[in-house]
């Protein structure tokens, strides 16, 4: 072993007690493991969120649509069987999407109503294995059920069981002048999807009830498609409606979410330049505990020099020292954070059960738990940014160190 290796190592222990860390490295190296486990932690809640954000709404909304440029399909039969043939399609539903007034008692609620082929609907979405109370097979055709979302339910106070009646902002003309065409409902079931915009704001019927109450007679909104590869979505609606001649609108989910996603990934991105300030900030506590051991040590640097050792040696020496503490600043915080992140949850849970309150509001962050994912890259960038910065901050209490003359250094010993 090379002795800058011995003498590095050697100048981590106590001066006094050679089986113990000394305190100003045992500091720097905690401050540094701090710094890096809450990047870590921050950095996770920001990739569970989007990706729970994501799976929440692919489980309530299509991969792509396909629709009329007038907002109508009329031929849609012959859409769907197109759209089947293209590879990675799963499923191509029929839906017609209109805006409601739903009214219980006293309680009025505007809504977003979409007309569903049950047994085709099922194939699309994974809405209906969140309905309780019910199934989404009881939307049959003339039977004018309807299926409310949680929030929409209780904003409304309406049960699984009861009535509501349905408004739609289309009149018919009489010789009164114009009425709005409403219809009651039966309530069948409730859905839950953990999206807040979803459950207060959207309600499911047939399809056909639906063509009923808005006169569409056999036109659909448009068509919506299932993928195997949700990612896939925007070239596979476009490569349908190359295939179909044109004259079609298309939309896919991340075009319809492209701001949220966008705001998310922007938000990470200066979450990890500022909080990489703590982390510069622990990586000067090296610089600090370096040039304070350097002053302690001056004589026994002069010692090294006039036995030999060079000013690139001592160099070397100090350089492994503060490279040390790097490294084991670096990789605790590195476990420290997985481990946060991957309890985090409970952690926070256990946190409002203590305090009787709840962090996360549906209403705002459009779910109420704290998801955590740390990803193996952004693990990795943040290790090798923080050992980069502590390698950076070795070299100038190294570099004094290594201009030590040992003349100067031994004139008053």
């Amino acid at each position: 072993m090379r002795y800058e290796w011995l003498i590095g190592t050697r100048y981590l222990r106590s001066t006094r007690g050679r089986g113990f860390l000394s305190f100003i490295s045992v500091v720097s190296a905690a401050g540094l493991a701090v710094g890096v486990a809450v990047l870590i932690v921050v950095l996770s809640v920001m990739n569970g969120f989007g990706r729970e954000l994501r799976t929440r709404i692919l489980s309530v909304t299509s991969h792509a649509t396909l629709t009329g440029l007038d907002g109508n399909l009329t031929d849609w039969r012959q859409d769907q069987a197109q759209a089947l043939q293209l590879p990675g399609v799963v499923a191509a539903v029929p839906y017609i999407e209109q805006q409601a007034l739903l009214t219980h008692s006293a309680h009025t609620s505007g809504t977003v109503v979409r007309g569903v082929i049950p047994d085709q609907e099922r194939r699309a979405v994974g809405l209906a294995e969140h309905i309780e109370g019910g199934r989404i097979e009881d939307l049959t055709d003339g039977s004018y059920r309807i299926i409310l979302g949680d929030a929409l339910a209780d904003a409304l106070a309406v049960k699984v069981g009861e009535d509501v009646v349905l408004i739609a902002p289309q009149g018919n003309a009489t010789p009164a002048g114009i009425e709005p065409r409403m219809r009651r409902f039966h309530v069948a079931g409730v859905f839950h999807s953990g999206m807040y915009e979803y459950d207060r704001g959207l309600a499911m019927l047939n399809l056909h009830d639906a063509a009923r109450i808005y006169q569409l007679g056999d036109a659909v909104t448009g068509v919506r498609l299932a993928l195997t590869d949700a990612f896939a979505a925007p070239r596979v609606i476009r490569d349908l409606a190359v295939a179909l001649g044109g004259g079609y609108y298309v939309s896919d989910w991340t075009r319809v979410h492209s701001n949220l996603f966008r705001s998310i990934q922007i938000t990470k991105s200066m979450l990890f330049v500022i909080l990489l300030l703590v982390v510069a900030v622990a990586a000067f506590n090296i610089v600090a505990a370096l040039v304070m051991v350097v002053k302690e040590k001056r004589a026994d640097i002069a010692i090294l020099r006039t036995l030999g050792a060079g000013p690139r040696n001592v160099l070397a020496a100090f350089s492994i020292q503060g490279a040390f503490i790097g490294l084991v600043g670096t990789a605790a915080g590195a476990g420290l954070g997985l481990l946060l992140s991957a309890n985090l949850e409970s952690l926070v849970h256990a946190l409002e059960r203590v305090l009787g309150t709840h962090f996360l509001d549906a209403k705002v962050y459009l779910m109420s738990d704290l998801p955590a994912y740390a990803e193996p890259g952004d693990v990795l960038r943040i290790c090798a940014v923080a050992f980069a910065l502590c390698a950076l901050a070795t070299l100038y209490p190294a570099w004094r160190a290594a201009g030590i003359q040992p003349a100067e250094a031994l004139r008053h010993d």
